[in-house]
């Protein structure tokens, strides 16, 4: 399928991409256009009028919402959807199209109504009602494949990634309302002339409901619009229906909590689970082998001892912000993978990647939740940097370089990968090469920076970047501007100028049991531990 944002009246360019885009990758089945389709000036009107007499053809079946301004009404003969042209068709103000192979669209045009009556632009709480309680009354309703709409869902960017647009006053509840009844697997909208793809969110509440499939928001920008942001969407979709359960609640990794539930229903803010805010730091520590215990038994006592009398703290620590939602890298979720955990400090731990390039591949992680190493609590940067000196101690202890990458784009929670990398194979100079020659073919440029700069100088928090640090400290920088290649920092490292392992630049490629893992921790942890200040008292 195809989606696309508002058109505004240029059909000709847009039908001129979706051919090209057919000759490049085959034909599509449909064309779903949200936002504006009609264009108000008389350049737009001679336009629809080719295609309206027949003299031009849609070069796809193409699926079109309803008017969303008083001017664009005249388009339209029948508020109820019809055919306009051949190969397009109005779907009305809104309801459900159910495809030949059983996909399911719903959809609410134009305006959220100011006033009644409702202008024919515009829907109305009638039409959200009158579109969700046929399909809520069926107790075997899982949700919709599809849902357009014109406006944007109030609050979806809660929980996820920022939109580039002022988010004041973008979106109406109403529609967030209906996306969290419908739990739509894709939904598209448009009317803010930018792109925005938000992180997935899940539609089930982690240990308390069934998992359910994830939905993704989707808006996109104006046709042709001058700052060449996407206005055209390309994916596939097995209806619902024809789907295995297990396959369609698979989680994506950067899945994050649904955006519309968190807030009670009279205003006030759910509280945090007290487990994430009101334990001592000894929460998080648990038997890791024969020699931890006594050390965490020491510190925990230490740190009861002290909870009661808060006020005798030289000074409060600043509180890691809240997950989202149930988070894999949190020690104290539910989620987290705890046999893979390596060492433990009081701020930081250490884990074996999951799928890593090599056996001794690692991640450096906040213990609390930090979406990137610029968000970090002074207290805690302070223990990141011993554990990386420790680590490059151990790689050098065994002729191996050290290199470390973060990648602050798609992620939830900070996690520093670090590779070592023989000697042997390659000086730091081809590492460094070969980062910038596939950045360059990426038409990414990657900066050096100078070791002792302070990412926080040059990535205010929120700002999406990827950066490397090299065994000598040197630091390369890339600030993310739009769809960045998430496996970049693995393909590199992979790639035959260094470890030459291709296969396993994809995470997902390199799975093991979960004995295997335990194995490769247990003697990781062994070697590691000469190396361990988490160990000493």
């Amino acid at each position: 399928l195809l989606a696309c944002g508002d058109v505004e009246g240029r059909i000709n360019a847009l039908f001129n991409r979706v051919n090209a885009i057919q000759k490049k990758s085959g034909q599509f089945d449909l064309l779903l256009c949200v936002g504006e389709f009609f264009g108000t000036s008389p350049e737009a009107e001679a336009e629809w009028e080719a295609y309206k007499s027949g003299a031009k053809k849609a070069p796809i079946h193409t699926y079109i919402l309803g008017a969303a301004s008083q001017e664009t009404v005249k388009y339209l003969p029948n508020s109820d959807g019809c055919e306009l042209a051949e190969n397009i068709t109005c779907l009305g103000r809104r309801g459900v199209f159910t495809g030949a192979s059983g996909l399911q669209i719903a959809y609410v045009s134009g305006r959220e109504a100011q006033q009644e009556p409702a202008p024919s632009h515009c829907f109305t709480s009638k039409d959200i009602i009158g579109l969700a309680a046929p399909l809520l009354s069926n107790s075997k309703f899982r949700g919709v494949d599809i849902l357009l709409t014109s406006q944007w869902p109030r609050g979806v960017w809660q929980y996820g990634n920022s939109p580039e647009t002022d988010t004041k006053f973008c979106g109406v509840s109403s529609i967030a309302d209906l996306a969290d009844k419908l739990k739509p697997r894709y939904h598209f909208a448009g009317l803010e002339a930018v792109h925005y793809e938000r992180l997935p969110y899940r539609n089930h509440v982690v240990l308390q409901e069934n998992a359910q499939h994830v939905s993704r928001f989707i808006a996109l920008a104006t046709v042709n619009n001058p700052a060449k942001k996407k206005y055209l969407y390309a994916f596939n979709i097995v209806p619902m229906k024809n789907m295995d359960p297990a396959e369609l609640v698979k989680q994506p990794q950067d899945v994050t909590e649904n955006p519309y539930r968190k807030p009670m229903k009279d205003g006030r803010k759910e509280k945090p689970p007290p487990s994430m805010t009101e334990e001592p730091v000894s929460q998080f520590f648990f038997d890791l082998g024969q020699k931890k215990p006594q050390h965490q038994q020491r510190h925990h006592d230490r740190k009861r001892q002290t909870d009661g009398d808060r006020p005798n703290y030289p000074k409060q620590p600043r509180r890691p912000s809240q997950p989202t939602g149930p988070c894999w890298f949190c020690l104290a979720s539910p989620e987290v993978e705890k046999h893979l955990v390596i060492s433990i400090g009081t701020h930081c731990y250490m884990a074996l990647a999951k799928g890593g390039l090599t056996p001794d591949h690692v991640l450096l992680l906040p213990i609390g939740h930090y979406q990137s190493v610029v968000d970090l609590a002074s207290e805690v940067v302070e223990e990141m940097e011993k554990y990386k000196s420790a680590v490059k101690k151990f790689c050098k202890s065994r002729a191996q370089r050290c290199i470390m990458f973060e990648r602050n784009y798609r992620s939830q929670h900070l996690q520093l990968q670090v590779v070592p990398v023989s000697m042997e194979k390659c000086s730091t100079e081809d590492i460094k090469e070969a980062f910038m020659t596939q950045a360059e073919e990426q038409q990414m440029e990657l900066m050096e920076i100078p070791a002792h700069t302070d990412l926080k100088q040059i990535a205010p928090p929120g700002t999406p970047y990827f950066y490397v640090e090299l065994d000598t400290g040197e630091k390369l920088f890339y600030r993310i501007k739009k769809n960045f290649p998430l496996q970049f920092g693995r393909e590199v490292l992979a790639s035959e100028a260094l470890l030459n392992i291709p296969m396993r630049a994809d995470w997902r490629e390199c799975k093991c049991t979960k004995e295997e893992e335990e194995d490769q921790a247990k003697q990781m942890r062994s070697d590691f531990e000469p190396f361990d200040f988490a160990l000493d008292d």
